[in-house]
């Protein structure tokens, strides 16, 4: 039988509460969410979409993404934190029945392990290429060099890395976070999502196991990588918008105080505050019903590949419309009340930050383009795998 919505959330739902209760702590301190994440890999959150044969809770990628903008709520440093493992998780399943590596990897993602990833570099990289190369030493495999935007690889065991090797072709690197020569740096200076270990990593004669060595993707139009990649993006920011609304009810309804100008004695009584947090709230539901559309088209992707553009489109979609209703809502959420909304202390301030943050992932005006120029001459877009200057 099929893993049920109930018993995914009687599993992770304590966790989640826990997770909530500590978020505002961590963002004032900068704590990074350590033993948060841990809690979650021992209670299988990274295997949950694994078979249960592999050791998985077989979850649903509708019942995934509805448990990471519940964790997204909780904490939205942590979704985007796991993104890269979740994606990798997916990735070995779909093609772990024909290759013994994958299979084995999967075992490690089933024993609990976390997997980060170290792609990106800073400066004038060419597009698609890397200054981090894998060389040969007698008979040695090492890799050498410095990535930025790794995020989630501090709370990894493994790192993917992609590199060039020898004949200058890009090389997906699979190694542990442990090994020498392996220095993960906590340099993210972002203002939103200061806790999701998005910085740098460096790797200094690293030696490879050359098992551990494939050939880097060539197609950005697997959208079960970018779809799925933009999709924890934006299940995060259903979960801040769903945060933002509930702290919204939660800051008016033990609220005495009101304006002297205001229509009612109590603020939760004032037909004008109770539009406010009606506003917000029905921003939370929108956008987690849109990211749960978006889902559902993507996992019909995974059994009907010719859906695939669709699917790639429908996250488009939601990549239009998502982030500016929920940064409108993190905005407007400070109509509520008066000067102790902005009071360092509640963090409020937190919602709009890390929603701004995770907009500037996925810039909203090139995806609004793609989805305008696909309405009007069913063009499809060009992608590249990895930012970087023209070559």
């Amino acid at each position: 039988m099929p893993v049920t919505d109930a018993e995914l959330h009687a599993r992770f739902r304590p966790l989640f509460e826990k997770i909530a209760a500590g978020a505002v702590e961590r963002e004032l301190s900068r704590r990074l969410p350590v033993d948060e994440i841990a809690a979650l890999r021992d209670a299988g959150f990274g295997a949950v979409r694994l078979p249960v044969e592999a050791g998985g809770a077989g979850a649903s990628l509708r019942q995934l993404f509805a448990l990471l903008v519940e964790l997204g709520a909780a904490d939205s440093n942590i979704p985007q934190a796991l993104r890269t493992h979740l994606l990798f998780a997916e990735l070995w399943s779909a093609g772990a029945a024909d290759d013994p590596v994958l299979r084995g990897r999967l075992e490690q993602v089933a024993a609990g392990r976390l997997v980060g990833n170290a792609i990106s570099e800073r400066g004038g990289v060419v597009r698609n290429s890397s200054t981090t190369v894998l060389r040969r030493d007698g008979d040695r495999l090492l890799l050498e060099g410095e990535k930025f935007y790794c995020t989630g690889t501090l709370y990894a065991d493994l790192v993917d890395v992609v590199a060039l090797d020898e004949d200058g072709s890009r090389v997906s690197v699979l190694v542990e976070t442990s090994a020498p020569g392996v220095e993960r740096v906590d340099d993210w200076r972002g203002f939103g999502q200061k806790l999701t270990a998005s910085g740098t990593t460096r790797f200094t004669a690293v030696e490879v196991d050359p098992a551990q060595v494939r050939p880097a993707p060539t197609d950005a139009h697997q959208p079960v990588r970018q779809g799925f990649l933009q999709l924890v993006q934006l299940a995060a920011l259903a979960g801040i918008a769903r945060r933002a609304a509930d702290d919204a009810a939660a800051y008016v309804r033990d609220r005495r105080r009101n304006w002297p100008y205001g229509n009612a004695d109590l603020p939760r009584d004032d037909p004008l505050v109770q539009q406010v947090v009606g506003k917000v709230d029905a921003a939370a539901f929108t956008v987690a019903a849109v990211v749960d559309a978006a889902a559902a088209s993507l996992e019909r992707a995974l059994s009907e590949p010719g859906h695939g553009p669709a699917a790639e489109l429908d996250v488009y979609r939601a990549q239009s419309t998502v982030p500016q209703l929920v940064l409108d809502a993190t905005s407007e959420l400070f109509e509520v009340g008066g000067a102790s909304t902005v009071d360092v202390d509640r963090a409020l301030d937190r919602h709009w930050r890390n929603a701004r943050t995770l907009a500037v992932h996925n810039p909203i005006v090139y995806k609004q383009q793609v989805v305008g120029a696909f309405a009007l001459n069913g063009t499809v877009p060009v992608l590249s795998l990895s930012p970087g200057v023209a070559g």
